[in-house]
């Protein structure tokens, strides 16, 4: 396969986040009356609340200790940045966050409590700076959230553990917001020769993907910002809409009354708190969207303002 992160790269990865990334449990989902035999990924019990810490950190262990002394900085909603900040604290490096108006202010909070130093823009603005990887003033090495092998390769040190810990997995359903968590993941699951089908999910509010793969080109959509604001664009970029193709079986959409409806069984059946897009391959698979047997969802962060979870939560419509 072209331009994906390679099983060496993700073993590679898999040392070098070791004692800053953690290795988090797959539990299985106290429902027994479900479409699937379902198992969630907890990436919220990460020290970030957040898989992104794995990408962040291997994209910037990766990088010479001159670049690094030039600070970092990236675009992101909050979990990227929040894993980029993590480590460039335990680096002592600055780092500069690009954030879209619409984030949240917990998670912005969360950067600044880190050390980051955070600019809010408008969508568009916030945007241009994934395709140009730059923005005005800002001197520092552009971590990409997504569009990087090495953060890929970080997160593909999931499907690593999946595998050990299920490896007689059917299917495994992964949120899509820029691809970087998907491509990760797939790459390694198909690089471990696994039979699993890998479904992308999006949230309705906000989904290229799946209008994309059916054109076979990159499609803008209508974007509403929602409680789901770790995932969610207007486009996808070329180069992972042709990851994707590679790699996926599929791509689904969650509604934002399933995503809801997963947060809420989540918390009821298992005490577990995720953020909305950490719900939205529970919600398809509820749904039935991805098949019967044994299937993981990735709970990919839990990052989510209390005020918001206890309106969901007591929110029985």
């Amino acid at each position: 396969m072209k331009n994906v992160p390679s099983l060496a790269a993700i073993h590679a990865a898999r040392q070098l986040i070791a004692g800053t990334a953690i290795r988090t449990p797959l539990v299985r989902l106290n429902v027994r009356e479900a479409p699937a035999e379902i198992y969630l990924k907890l990436e919220t019990l990460q020290p970030i609340g957040s898989f992104k810490i794995r990408g962040a950190t291997n994209a910037m262990g990766n990088l010479t200790p001159e670049t690094l002394s030039r600070g970092v900085f990236t675009a992101s909603a909050g979990n990227m940045a929040q894993g980029v900040a993590w480590r460039a604290r335990e680096l002592g490096i600055p780092c500069t966050v690009i954030a879209p108006e619409t984030a949240p202010d917990t998670k912005i909070k969360a950067i600044e409590r880190l050390g980051g130093r955070v600019k809010k823009v408008p969508f568009e603005e916030w945007w241009r700076t994934f395709e140009t990887r730059t923005f005005p003033g800002v001197e520092a090495t552009f971590i990409h959230a997504f569009d990087d092998l090495n953060v890929m390769a970080g997160n593909g040190t999931i499907a690593l553990e999946i595998m050990e810990d299920l490896p007689e997995v059917d299917a495994v359903v992964i949120p899509w917001g820029g691809g970087g968590l998907t491509c990760g993941i797939a790459a390694g699951m198909r690089a471990l020769n696994s039979k699993a089908r890998i479904y992308a999910v999006e949230v309705a509010t906000a989904a290229p993907l799946v209008v994309s793969l059916a054109a076979g080109t990159p499609q803008t959509v209508d974007y509403q910002p929602s409680f789901v604001d770790g995932i969610g664009s207007k486009v996808v970029l070329p180069q992972m809409l042709e990851r994707a193709r590679q790699l996926i079986d599929g791509a689904l959409v969650a509604e934002l009354h399933e995503v809801k409806s997963a947060l809420r069984l989540m918390a009821e059946r298992n005490r577990i708190i995720a953020e909305g897009a950490g719900a939205c391959a529970l919600a398809c698979t509820l749904a039935g969207k991805a098949g019967g047997g044994k299937v993981v969802c990735i709970v990919s962060g839990g990052n989510i303002d209390f005020a918001r979870l206890c309106e969901i939560l007591t929110d029985t419509n």
